[in-house]
């Protein structure tokens, strides 16, 4: 191009909108180091941090979803909705963006809804398999829907819809090794089964209290376990605990690569970004979806990995009765595990990035 791109960039309120978007805009910076990006989030939502530090502007709106816990909250919601929708056109018009993206997220609705206003083209990134209203009420008026799971289109109003996966960190791909090597690195027996259990940053009380169940179980099978805390429980854990050297104690791991390089079986939670990781690492899974996400979408992606036996699945209600039979029956035998870790790369997408950005600039020129 002879001429400065610009890109409007929006999503916010969990990493699973954020580190998309800003996957996104980095392919795009890539191929168009000149080309200037501003994202629009939420005032006190996590990428108006997230966001600089990845070396992007960012501006806020006042806006903030609907409260279902307090009713009172939502007195003041259509005034931030109309102030939001005057802000984001006051920017969108001073800043002239070529195009934008939309990754989900509260921001993300009048940021996409002034732009399409506007003329500008709009592009919406999905991460999961049921889609936030806010990514749906946008794709009417939307150029095109990129998903992370297949058959979405009877979401999105006829619009070109492609199954392109979700943007991860690109060293979660790259850094992948062996699992020998990697259980050597962790000082963990090459030999040995190995477990990862993954709650997320904040960690997930339901995991932890189910493996605090069966440590008299890991212990007699002499199974190793990487055992991420989170933040939650970890100071509780460690002081209350002492597991032998097996078993891996840890509030944060930073090096995701080699823990998944390490794991034969994983146990996670099933948020978008976390299954787009753990399709990379192909490893035999059981998702635990967290029961209060918004929509219920965990279960509803971790359905669609289950219909394809490429994961079981454990509801928080189920653990006591199910989890350590469900893992079981995946540990004692080789044949499930390579079946299932067969079926996952259908879902494993490590150009995602590449092949959305490919898709706007088709549509565009």
């Amino acid at each position: 191009m002879n001429r400065t791109l610009k890109i409007l960039m929006s999503g916010g309120g969990t990493g699973g909108h954020i580190f998309p978007a800003i996957a996104i805009a980095d392919e795009i910076k890539k191929r168009f180091p000149d080309a200037e990006f501003l994202f629009i989030g939420a005032n006190g939502k996590m990428e108006m941090e997230k966001v600089p530090q990845a070396g992007y502007k960012i501006e806020g709106l006042n806006i903030a979803g609907f409260d279902r816990g307090n009713l009172l909250k939502n007195i003041g919601l259509p005034f931030k909705l109309i102030s939001s929708l005057i802000r984001a056109r006051k920017i969108i018009k001073e800043f002239k963006p070529d195009f934008a993206v939309g990754t989900g997220g509260f921001a993300s609705g009048p940021a996409l809804f002034m732009a399409a206003k506007m003329g500008i083209p709009t592009f919406i990134q999905e991460q999961n398999s049921f889609p936030g209203k806010t990514n749906t009420a946008n794709s009417k008026k939307a150029k095109a829907i990129f998903t992370a799971y297949p058959d979405m289109e009877k979401f999105f109003h006829g619009t070109k819809t492609f199954f392109l996966g979700n943007p991860v960190r690109q060293n979660v791909i790259s850094d992948l090794t062996d699992s020998e090597t990697a259980k050597e690195k962790l000082g963990l027996d090459k030999n040995k089964l190995t477990i990862l259990s993954v709650g997320g940053s904040q960690g997930s009380r339901t995991l932890n209290n189910g493996w605090k169940d069966n440590l008299e179980n890991l212990k007699e099978k002499g199974y190793q376990l990487i055992w991420q805390t989170g933040k939650l429980d970890f100071a509780e854990i460690t002081s209350s605990l002492q597991p032998p050297a097996s078993i891996q104690i840890k509030e944060f791991i930073s090096d995701m690569a080699t823990a998944y390089s390490a794991a034969d079986v994983i146990v996670s939670r099933a948020g978008a970004i976390a299954i787009s990781e753990l399709a990379m690492a192909k490893k035999p899974v059981i998702l635990v979806p967290l029961p209060t996400a918004a929509e219920d979408h965990q279960t509803k992606n971790a359905m669609n990995l289950v219909e394809k036996n490429a994961a079981r699945m454990v509801k928080d209600v189920e653990m006591k009765e199910k989890f350590w039979n469900t893992l079981s029956e995946i540990c004692e035998n080789e044949d499930v595990r390579k079946e299932m870790s067969d079926s996952l790369k259908y879902f494993a997408k490590p150009n995602a990035a590449k092949e959305i950005v490919d898709e706007i600039f088709k549509i565009i020129k």
